[in-house]
């Protein structure tokens, strides 16, 4: 039992030590023409190498507190290091009770508010502050992570004091397979018995196919046929192999911009570039953030109506931008739309008041939306 034990673990270390070589060959890697195809290759082994050292792992129980319900239009986690001010962040948003203590690690479970604002209710959840290496498990940083994965929207928390630690915490979420502000590229893998790779590309996609070949080969992909319409790198074409990313929008935000000088805060603005600057305890910016966060989670309003009456335009449905008459049926009741006959549309989107259309039709913001259903 105890040697079969050592042998495991033995064997952990090995691909733990492969996964630290492969991470300074690539850091210390000049990226450009010449490189592109070794450096494409390491990160295709990197990524195979984690994929093992995960799927060997227990899958353990998380601890109380992590497992959170997801309510409201949609779900907005505060991640950041210990004790920059989430927690008063979260209070000032939503006014929740969060514990807030000028000492590190004050939050030990998810604390779940309500933001409302322009009709919607919007989820926050105030995480415990993460440390370097989260993803690998330091400091309950996996159990932290995996509530950003079920998120709709990241905002990254830092303070004056933190702002080195944006690119610390970007590439935690990075490597627990999330991806911040990117959406899925046009690419289609279809394995196949025989016949080796066939690979068809849409002009230029930015990787040769000898390259292409190569990463598939990394992960024992011989025979597939495989079309790319876009332009990719190196870690789009693995992320697709893989399949188990998530694509999550963020916005950066820093915090006790009240505690420095503005000379330092411009010259902090003009390095980082984040979304937005805000002081919780002089409550500075803080009807910005929350029209940054409706924004970011590309929410719009709709009203309904019954047929002969007026519209309310008291309470609207909040939905995603690019929505459709089905999916608002589906909010409304689960027989609309089995028993849909059609819609009458007043707004942006409508060609004319009243318009007749079908479940397919995209709204827009504050179009009015009446259902017939038989």
């Amino acid at each position: 039992m105890d040697e079969g034990k050592r042998t495991k673990k033995s064997s952990r270390d090995i691909v733990d030590e492969k996964i630290k070589e492969l991470e300074k060959l690539i850091s210390g890697s000049k990226y450009n023409k010449r490189t592109q195809h070794a450096i494409g290759l390491y990160k295709a082994r990197l990524a195979a190498l984690r994929e093992k050292r995960e799927s060997k792992s227990s899958k353990k129980s998380q601890s109380s507190g992590f497992a959170v319900k997801k309510s409201g239009d949609a779900s907005v986690v505060l991640i950041g290091f210990p004790s920059v001010g989430k927690s008063s962040l979260l209070n000032a948003l939503t006014g929740t009770n969060s514990e807030v203590g000028a000492y590190a690690f004050t939050t030990l479970s998810v604390i779940p508010g309500l933001l409302k604002y322009k009709g919607a209710q919007i989820q926050i959840l105030d995480v415990p502050g993460i440390i370097e290496g989260a993803s690998k498990g330091s400091g309950r940083g996996k159990e932290v992570l995996q509530v950003v994965r079920a998120s709709d929207l990241v905002l990254i928390i830092v303070d004056v004091f933190t702002v080195n630690s944006i690119k610390v915490l970007k590439k935690e979420i990075f490597n627990v397979n999330v991806r911040l502000n990117q959406n899925k590229k046009d690419i289609i893998i279809k394995k196949t018995q025989r016949g080796g790779l066939s690979i068809a590309t849409n002009g230029d996609v930015g990787l040769n196919e000898e390259q292409i070949r190569d990463i598939l080969k990394e992960f024992r992909i011989m025979n597939a046929d495989v079309l790319i319409r876009e332009p990719i790198t190196a870690d789009d074409l693995i992320d697709t192999i893989l399949g188990n990313r998530v694509y999550i929008p963020s916005a950066t935000v820093i915090n006790k911009i009240d505690m420095i000088d503005n000379a330092s805060l411009k010259d902090i603005q003009k390095k980082y570039n984040p979304d937005l600057m805000v002081s919780v305890r002089m409550k500075k910016n803080l009807e910005e953030l929350k029209e940054l966060i409706f924004q970011k989670l590309n929410l719009m309003p709709i009203f309904t109506k019954e047929a002969g009456k007026k519209a309310d335009l008291d309470e609207p449905l909040i939905l995603k931008k690019g929505s459709t008459v089905e999916d608002v049926c589906n909010k409304l009741h689960k027989d609309f739309v089995r028993n849909f006959r059609f819609a009458r549309i007043w707004g942006m989107s409508a060609k004319f008041a009243g318009q007749k259309l079908s479940l397919k039709h995209k709204l827009k913001p504050n179009d009015i939306v009446e259902i017939h259903v038989k």
